[in-house]
């Protein structure tokens, strides 16, 4: 079959799926009023509650929410279970779970001073529910910053030639935020200007690498991260985020138009096998594709950092379900990329999908298709490979520097709430910067990292129950994002049930390794079940009133 086919298709599909079912969400569930005032108007601090025009805060929301998440996912799940299940999750999952999830969990947060989904927990779920689903959410997203700044000092590392446009597309953006925010310029023709010294950087990198070492680049984006968390949104986040957005925009739409111009057949199986190295199909392909179809670090974001900076709740529509909507478009580019620029399995040709991966890892397995099919206009291999790296390498910072920002919102809202001296924003973010910086040290996060999708797609589960209860106090139709909360939660304690069971336990008494994920698995389990459990009791008692 035809991978240009599938691929409008899949658009076609995206678009009625936003224009349609986000039509119905609204009228029956959220019913945006835009005389109503938003977080960022009435909370308004020049720091974090900033309201934020519409196409600038869908590129900070867009760039947070998106990261390695959503190209890294369907490369796997495509090499370990074929297209066929991958494809299937993208369009269904994006659908009717992951744009349910993202636009709820935002407009919830909105609707309650602009506070996380965890401390919302607390009014529509229990006291104990939003303890321990704080807690836990403060740890994973310690663990994003640890890992994120590893993978971004390891990039820069092995490619200095791109040291220039990262370093550079800061100050840019601090350049941008302080043109559209104090001088007033139009966000178009800023956004022009910007391309132009993007470009600029990007040359300039090339001309003149900055050759580092590890630890120097991984000190670097921690510090940078560190000051970043506490800066005032409209300074660096805002136009950081939106710069990184416009890179993406522009290589979707080139990745695309490469794809339609190569038209490739798809080389790969619809569907190779039911087992692989990661665990059966069901549940697992749910979990190794989470931010191309739901994740919860989306509500994470979302309720962070987006809800506060919503100008109009009738936006909320445009950042939440849209960008959710994207990022299911970018996965499903990056799936067909694989299985259609890409030759399937092992080979001795630069283009064979498994030999790449054995020797590159997915980024480098995204870049090499993306560059293949992008070649097909012109652009010479090596350039268009390096752009799409380029592409990735933005939203990984990006990410790296949201997540401290929500860990010190976390942890100034409810772990540290009554302490005036640890709720201070600098304080906050330097425990979390801390915390993440021994695990990275010490390399102890890679032995709790395999726990981690499991554990990242039970905070969209328990999201999805939080804003099920909310919705039900407000006596709207809930099953929209009940069944999906449902589905999620199943789904996600069996995966980490197979993971405890049958990767960890049995070589617990072998390895300290081993050993901490069996503990920290059965943990996420439990955790899973008690706040599941009381969220349904709390959303039955609210139908019968």
């Amino acid at each position: 079959m035809n991978a240009g086919v599938i691929a409008i298709l899949g658009l076609i599909w995206f678009f009625i799926i936003y224009k349609f079912y986000g039509d119905l969400l609204d009228r029956k569930v959220i019913k945006p009023n835009n005389s109503q005032k938003t977080p960022a108007h009435e909370l308004y601090d020049g720091v974090d509650y900033v309201p934020a025009p519409p196409s600038v805060l869908f590129g900070h929301h867009f760039s947070s929410i998106a990261g390695a998440g959503p190209i890294v996912g369907p490369i796997l799940a495509y090499s370990l279970f074929g297209w066929g299940p991958a494809l299937l999750w993208i369009l269904l999952g994006t659908a009717f779970i992951g744009m349910v999830h993202d636009y709820f969990s935002l407009m919830t947060s909105v609707r309650n001073k602009g506070v996380s989904i965890a401390e919302i927990a607390e009014t529509v779920i229990s006291r104990t529910a939003k303890w321990l689903f704080s807690v836990f959410v403060w740890f994973s997203l310690v663990l994003v910053i640890a890992v994120f700044s590893v993978i971004t000092a390891q990039t820069l590392e092995a490619k200095p030639q791109i040291a220039i446009p990262t370093l550079g597309l800061i100050v840019l953006a601090i350049l941008f935020g302080l043109a559209v925010y104090r001088l007033k310029m139009k966000v178009l023709p800023a956004t022009l200007i910007a391309w132009v010294l993007l470009f600029v950087l990007v040359w300039l990198g090339y001309k003149f690498p900055i050759k580092a070492g590890f630890n120097t680049w991984f000190y670097v984006f921690l510090i940078y991260a560190f000051i970043a968390s506490g800066l005032p949104v409209w300074f660096l986040l805002q136009p950081r985020d939106y710069l990184s957005m416009t890179i993406l925009f522009v290589g979707l739409i080139v990745g695309y138009v490469g794809l339609f111009a190569m038209h490739p057949h798809v080389s790969g199986p619809v569907y190779h096998k039911f087992t692989s190295s990661q665990g059966p199909l069901v549940p697992m392909l749910f979990i190794i594709i989470a931010c191309g179809a739901i994740s919860g670090f989306h509500s994470l974001v979302g309720s962070g950092t987006t809800a506060k900076q919503l100008d109009k709740e009738g936006h909320g529509r445009i950042v939440g379900s849209g960008a959710m909507i994207f990022e299911g478009i970018l996965a499903l580019l990056v799936l067909l990329l694989m299985a259609g620029a890409l030759h399937w399995g092992e080979g001795k040709g630069q283009f064979f999908l498994h030999s790449i991966l054995g020797k590159g890892g997915p980024i480098v397995a995204f870049g090499t298709g993306f560059g293949r099919a992008v070649s097909t206009l012109g652009a010479s291999l090596s350039a268009a490979t390096a752009f799409g790296i380029l592409m990735l390498n933005a939203f990984v910072l990006t990410s790296l520097d949201t997540s401290v920002r929500l860990s010190r919102f976390v942890f100034q809202e409810a772990i540290a709430k009554n302490s005036r001296w640890l709720t201070n924003r600098w304080v906050a973010a330097f425990v979390g910067i801390a915390l993440a910086w021994s695990f990275a040290a010490t390399n102890s996060w890679k032995i709790i990292w395999p726990a981690f999708g499991g554990a990242n797609q039970l905070v969209a589960a328990l999201s999805l129950f939080t804003v099920t209860a909310y919705i039900a106090g407000l006596k709207r139709p809930t099953l929209y994002s009940l069944i999906p909360a449902i589905f999620m939660w199943l789904v996600t304690e069996s995966a980490l049930g197979y993971l405890l069971i049958f990767k960890f336990a049995p070589h617990a008494t072998k390895s300290t390794g081993k050993l901490l994920l069996t503990l920290v698995t059965a943990t996420l389990i439990v955790l899973g079940i008690m706040v599941g459990y009381e969220a349904l009791l709390s959303i039955k008692k609210k139908w019968k009133k």
